[in-house]
Parts: C-alpha cells; structure tokens; sequence
C-alpha cells in the first residue's frame, strides 16, 4: 500500500488534470496519500496528518456513521462481489459436519455489552502510548489515536477478548487492539495490535502467519453489520463469523490460524460462506433484506473460532425487534465459497520484508521543543509505523518536536515481514 502511495505521486498528463474539476483532482490528490505539512507536537503528536474527503465523510463518535466511506477499496477481498463464484467441492460436507444444524445468530443487538464497539476519532485526538502484550511480534507499536474512554467489547468490566476499535477520520487509518485496558495516564495495554490503512489499494493483510486483533489475522471493523449502512439501505462488504472448530490452515483474506482440531478437513481461517441465491428473503423487514443481500453478493468470512455461525456486529440503540429474524436462517442456506488457495504449514507464500535504504534525522541535535525532520526510503512496503511520537504515516518524512534525546525507530511492513531502522536525535 505504501508504494502504491509513492506510485500515485507520479506525474500526470496536463491535458487529463484539464479535463477534470478542481474537486476531482482533490479527490485523487488525496486518495494518492497526499497530505497538510507534516507536524508532530511535543511528546504526543500524531501520525498520518492530512484530512482526506472520503474519510471526512465519517462523524465522529461511538457508532457514528461512515458516511457511505467504505473500508479499502473495491479491489479488496472484504469488498469483492463473489455471488457468482464457484461453490467448494467440499461444501456440503463442510457445512454438515463443522457448521451443523444451526441457525444463524446475530452476535449483536441493543445492549451495549453485546456486540463490538468502534469509535471514530478526528484531528483532535491525540496519540498515546500503547504497551504491547503476549502478541507483541506480530503487533503494530504505537503511539494510536485510542480516547481514554474508547468504548470495550463487553464493558470496561468484561473478561472476554475485550477489543478497541478505533477510526480516525484525520488520517485515515484504522487502530485495533485485543485484550485491551487503558491506564491512568491514558496510555493503553493490549495483547495484540493492527494498524490498517483504509485507503489501501492492494487486499489488506498482515505479514503470513501473523495475528491481528483477530485470531484469523484479519481487520474486525470492516466485517462489523452497522446500523448505519442497513438504514442507508446498501451494503458493499461481507461480514465476520465464527465457527466452533478450525483447522491450522488459511485461506486470503486471512494471514493466521490458531486451530481447534486437528482434522484435515475443518474449514480454514479465511473461510467464506455465501447466503444461497436462491434463499427468499421477501419475508424479511426491509432493513434485514438488506443485511441478507450483502450475505448473497458479499458472503462471510470465518474470522476467529466462537459459537457456530455467529455473525458479528456493532451494538446499536436502534437496532429493532425484526433483528431476531436472522435466527431463523438455517445453516442449510449457507454454501461454502471455492478456497482457492489454501495454505498450512507447508505452503505458507515466502518473499522479501520491506527494504529501508536510508533513515535520518536532519537536524541531529536540537535544543528541546526544536523542529527536525525524519526521512526514509522505504522499499516494497505496504504501510510504515514511527514510533514513538509518530504512528502510522503516509510519504517519505514526517517532522517531529522532541524535547528529550530520542530514539526513533520505522517500521516497515509488507505482507513478508516487517524491516525496522533507528535514529536517534540528541536535546541537550
């Protein structure tokens, strides 16, 4: 994703920027990573920096609407049309032996506690620390946009996987966390971290065999069923669920397992499932027609092992009674989506982690509170995290304000691994 951004810098024809608008051009200016001037106050500034139009569209709060922004873009797996697409061969054996004779479930509803919370956040919110846990080899550091009251899956009293899900608006990249606390100073603690970049081009993932905030390595938010797109009346992605047993395999989107049987033939992280064409929904309420429409062209990608065909979604106040509708879909409606590839121990794909060929801090030495630009060049990268001060950051350089000596480390991440390098700025 990252070089898709430097890619998109490249001159245009003027004759094409002629023949399109002003607002236009804005639009492609910014979806190529274009940004404000790059500025990192004191000890807690942000990352991205830049507002860009399609993720402005998104209001700020917990529950907010998106505006109609869809996560990632059309390309992306979660956003593929995939109601035509052949059925596994094993479909009919997968669905009677590891879904079972179940009803569908929404894993959702209107008790706040029920469901997975997000939160999206603006230019405002400011960036803090967050203390990496038992998955810190695969996590992304911080500092992250995370409020000090962002909502957590089950309460701030749950014991469950007690996920954060936070989008920032200003930058447009999506913050999650798993097994999360915030502290007193508002910093966070959590087992696992992702950074995700909404706007990317290429079909987001971790590097193979890495977790996320999800135990299929997967983004949680955009697989989320939300209120707000069923009352828009469309919805252009496909949705997350569960299933009680797994095998140690996956099939893209996913980039992780964490297997609950050893069978060869339990469904693989990554899994999709597609509601069949020919299931009449013309019973249902409006708003849940919408939701099995998005089941038929978009389907459901099996994200983490739970209760079998539990689909996951945002608590909302304004869900409605028709939701209990769902429960009544059968499993037998469902088909499994041919996986093509899928890939376990043996097969996991092997390439180059990014190369970062020059990383510097210009100047050196400052007194404190004094401006110093940090440049890189950074090879083959999907997104690059600074840290600390910084977070997740589009372009080649970022301007900090430390006002201690520093040590600043990038990370580059690809799809292969993650390459770091360090800088340190002295402050007498």
């Amino acid at each position: 994703m990252f070089a898709d951004y430097l890619s998109c810098q490249q001159s245009r024809p003027l004759f094409l920027i002629t023949l399109i608008t002003t607002y236009v051009l804005t639009i492609l200016l910014t979806g190529c990573g274009a940004t404000s001037p790059s500025s990192s106050p004191g000890n807690g500034g942000g990352g991205g920096g830049g507002g860009n139009l399609a993720c402005s569209a998104m209001t700020p709060g917990q529950t907010a609407s998106l505006g109609g922004f869809v996560p990632f873009t059309g390309s992306s797996l979660w956003n593929t049309d995939i109601s035509g697409a052949a059925v596994d061969p094993n479909s009919s054996a997968i669905m009677s032996n590891w879904v079972g004779s179940v009803n569908m479930h929404p894993d959702f509803g209107t008790d706040p506690t029920y469901g997975i919370p997000y939160v999206v956040v603006n230019a405002s919110q400011g960036f803090v620390g967050v203390n990496l846990g038992v998955y810190s080899g695969d996590s992304d550091p911080g500092p992250m946009p995370i409020p000090a009251n962002a909502p957590i899956e089950g309460g701030s009293g749950s014991s469950g996987d007690r996920h954060v899900l936070v989008l920032d608006n200003s930058n447009c990249f999506l913050y999650e966390l798993y097994n999360s606390s915030v502290n007193g100073d508002g910093s966070w603690n959590a087992d696992s971290t992702a950074v995700w970049d909404l706007l990317g081009s290429a079909n987001a993932q971790r590097p193979y065999t890495w977790t996320s905030a999800d135990a299929a390595g997967l983004p949680i938010f955009p697989g989320l069923v939300r209120y707000d797109e069923v009352a828009a009346g469309k919805i252009q992605h496909a949705f997350r669920f569960t299933l009680p047993k797994t095998r140690a395999a996956f099939t893209p989107p996913a980039s992780h397992w964490a297997a609950t049987s050893s069978d060869p033939s339990a469904p693989p992280m990554g899994m999709r499932l597609r509601l069949k064409s020919s299931y009449d929904i013309s019973g249902f309420s409006a708003n849940m027609q919408v939701i099995l429409t998005a089941m038929k062209k978009y389907g459901l990608i099996l994200a983490d092992n739970g209760s079998a065909l539990y689909v996951t979604g945002a608590s909302d106040s304004r869900w409605g009674s028709d939701l209990d509708s769902l429960k009544t879909v059968p499993a037998s409606a469902f088909e499994v989506v041919q996986m093509n590839p899928v890939y376990a121990s043996g097969n996991v794909p092997t390439g180059a982690a990014p190369t970062v060929s020059g990383f510097t801090a210009t100047p050196s030495h400052v007194t404190s509170g004094g401006r110093v630009t940090l440049a890189w060049s950074a090879g083959n990268a999907q997104y690059v995290v600074v840290s600390p001060q910084v977070g997740a950051v589009r372009g080649t350089s970022v301007t900090v304000k430390p006002t201690a000596t520093t040590t600043y480390t990038l990370y580059a991440t690809n799809q292969y691994g993650r390459t770091s390098a360090t800088v340190t700025v002295n402050v007498p």
